[in-house]
């Protein structure tokens, strides 16, 4: 086999396109008569490439993925485990396997991802990620930030009309109970979506033009789609419009907004009004 690329962002990429053609076989090789056996094939069969990767190439490097056992606790500190590990590490992968199993299991759904970011303890901005890619499986596509994409345009009705209509992303299934009087304040419409990093991507796009949650996430659920997303110049926070922060000793990240720069104060000032 071909070795790799070497550099961070390049690798994640990498490893985020062969994780999710493993997922499209995958779909292919099991169809959707059984979506609760194809939900646990997929998180496997892409857990276990990422890792076995990861073990090949980065020795070196610790993980954190959503598939690992007892990945969802606060390691304690004076425990020598793996998940303690990481956080005297100077390197951590962060990833999730397959983000939005739901919508994977669904035929002719394509809003599911694959998250793959490097977290890195001397990285100069304060949510630590110095790599990552979201890889688009069913859209044939992966966003990285080797190469991040363009700074999304202008929406046609602000270009127009001199304001701007904003798209909000929204979860398909539990949006927060606020985002509706949210949404109506700021003069936006909702515009449903399966998996946060598909969501996330799609600002990245220009798609939509923000990305709201409060509902309780991890850090593998928006890890990778933030790294992209800051890396292409979008704005992205706490829903208070403090700091995201990774490798943290619990790994609960349970809010975020994504969003345009020049949405940021209108949005964060709003959520002030809603979130409380």
């Amino acid at each position: 086999m071909t070795s790799p690329p070497m550099i961070d962002g390049a690798f994640a990429r990498w490893l985020a396109s062969r994780a999710g053609q493993a997922l499209l076989d995958l779909r292919t090789e099991m169809g959707f008569a059984d979506t609760g056996a194809l939900k646990s094939a997929g998180d496997k069969v892409s857990h276990d490439l990422i890792r076995t990767e990861l073990a090949r190439w980065r020795p070196g490097d610790t993980v954190l993925s959503e598939e690992d056992e007892g990945s969802r606790l606060a390691p304690a500190a004076e425990v020598n485990t793996a998940a303690a590990s990481r956080l005297t590490s100077d390197r951590v992968w962060i990833i999730d396997p397959l983000d939005g199993t739901r919508e994977f299991s669904e035929e002719g759904r394509s809003d599911w991802a694959v998250h793959v970011a490097l977290w890195a303890r001397n990285a100069p901005s304060p949510h630590g990620l110095v790599a990552g890619a979201v890889g688009l499986p069913a859209q044939h596509r992966v966003l990285g930030t080797d190469y991040p994409p363009a700074y999304p345009p202008m929406t046609v009705e602000a270009a127009t009309a001199g304001e701007r209509k904003i798209r909000l992303a929204a979860s398909r299934s539990r949006p927060p109970v606020f985002l509706t009087d949210l949404a109506e304040d700021v003069g936006a419409h909702l515009v449903p979506m399966g998996s946060a990093g598909a969501k996330i991507a799609a600002v990245v796009t220009g798609e939509v033009d923000a990305y709201i949650h409060a509902g309780g996430q991890y850090e593998w659920d928006s890890a990778a789609p933030v790294a992209v997303a800051t890396a292409t110049g979008l704005h992205a926070s706490r829903i208070d419009g403090s700091a995201l922060k990774y490798n943290e000793g619990d790994p609960r990240l349970p809010d975020l907004l994504v969003c345009r720069k020049d949405l940021a104060s209108r949005l964060l000032a709003a959520l002030q009004r809603h979130s409380g």
